[in-house]
């Protein structure tokens, strides 16, 4: 056994793969709802930015430009109500998945220290505590916690696979709690700007976070709000020394976002009507999933925000995936998200809209 293997969990796509075959093989073609990679095209304007930045032969730095910067803070206060954001309290980084991923290593937490995580939650916050040799442990609210050797705390809102969004009192009680005993806080934001039934909020808004970022970090992402997942551009922001320690690791490490790139999210983060489009797109993709599950007698939870939907037949879910493949429709077990989600399934709203159509049509038939 390698020391790799020995210590992380299977990759849970794989076990996916002779149900994705089935589906392919749909008279029709598949339609997969399992993945949530955007399917749109990336805005004009973000393109342009990224080509007319593409002659940059010099090293980028780790802390990004200071037009980069700028955007970053100045995102932070408009669109999450975040006050008196400066240059120390952003960050980017290459893809959130990475940021998750790596952060305890960074950290240097290990042995003896606890990694937590919401009970369902996004498989890369345990990965991330087993490749820092730390203990992973699932928590359903962060008071209920036993604090002992937890060093690192993960909320996720909304959240993914469920869409469930944290209100206020609950995300100020978490950072209440976090503060309490001494663990960083960090919230993984990145499908904010997609709320439908309810309105996401930051930890880093004063209302939650008492209008300090002592001991608070939020991670967003450009992935699914502007369909830059092929881009890699994403930020954290909040507690200056956590992530001016960040950085020095980072720069240690040459973790730095290639300068168009860069260019890129000042384009992104400075334009709001190419999100609203995306918005409306997910939005119509939601409302006909939603009716044609609900029409083949699934129930669907939570929900409220994301790119997903957290549906149940009140049966084993891989019965649920298998069912589905029969269709050429394919979707996510949930138990790919802890043992929590094992009657569920999880479908994504990232499928185009002739794509969509036709699962429609399969599932209402």
């Amino acid at each position: 056994m390698s020391p790799v293997s020995g210590r992380l969990p299977d990759f849970p796509w794989d076990r996916l793969e002779p149900y994705k075959a089935t589906a392919a093989a749909h008279a029709d073609g598949i339609v997969d709802l399992s993945v949530g990679t955007p399917v749109d095209p990336v805005p004009e304007l973000i393109q342009r930015a990224l080509a007319d930045a593409s002659d940059r032969p010099g090293y980028p730095t780790v802390w990004g430009t200071a037009g980069l910067r700028d955007a970053l803070a100045g995102w932070c206060e408009r669109r999450l109500g975040a006050t008196g954001m400066a240059h120390r309290n952003v960050l980017p980084v290459l893809g959130s998945k990475e940021f998750v991923a790596w952060l305890p290593t960074q950290l240097g937490l290990g042995p003896g220290d606890r990694v937590a995580h919401p009970r369902l939650a996004y498989p890369t916050y345990e990965v991330g505590a087993r490749l820092a040799r730390a203990e992973p442990v699932v928590y359903d609210t962060p008071a209920g916690l036993d604090p002992d050797g937890v060093r690192l705390l993960w909320l996720n809102s909304p959240s993914n696979p469920t869409g469930r969004v944290l209100g206020k009192d609950e995300l100020a009680g978490a950072v209440a709690w976090a503060r309490e005993h001494g663990v960083l806080l960090v919230s993984d934001e990145c499908y904010l700007e997609l709320g439908w039934e309810a309105d996401p909020v930051s930890v880093l808004h004063p209302e939650v976070c008492g209008g300090t970022y002592e001991g608070i970090v939020a991670v967003h992402s450009l992935s699914k709000r502007s369909n830059l997942a092929g881009y890699r551009a994403a930020f954290v922001a909040g507690d200056a020394a956590v992530l001016g320690e960040l950085l020095q690791i980072r720069k240690h490490g040459g973790m730095m976002v290639p300068a168009p790139v860069q260019a890129a999210t000042v384009a992104a983060l400075g334009d709001d009507a190419h999100v609203a489009e995306q918005r409306e797109r997910y939005a119509a993709r939601r409302a006909a999933l939603r009716t044609a599950l609900t029409g083949r007698g699934f129930r669907v939870e939570h929900s409220e925000a994301s790119l997903y939907l957290w549906a149940t037949r009140d049966e084993p879910c891989w019965d649920t995936v298998g069912d589905l493949a029969e269709l050429g429709v394919l979707v996510a077990p949930g138990d790919f998200y802890g043992t929590a989600g094992e009657r569920f399934v999880r479908v994504a709203l990232t499928a185009t809209d002739e794509r969509v159509a036709a699962a429609v049509r399969r599932l209402s038939a």
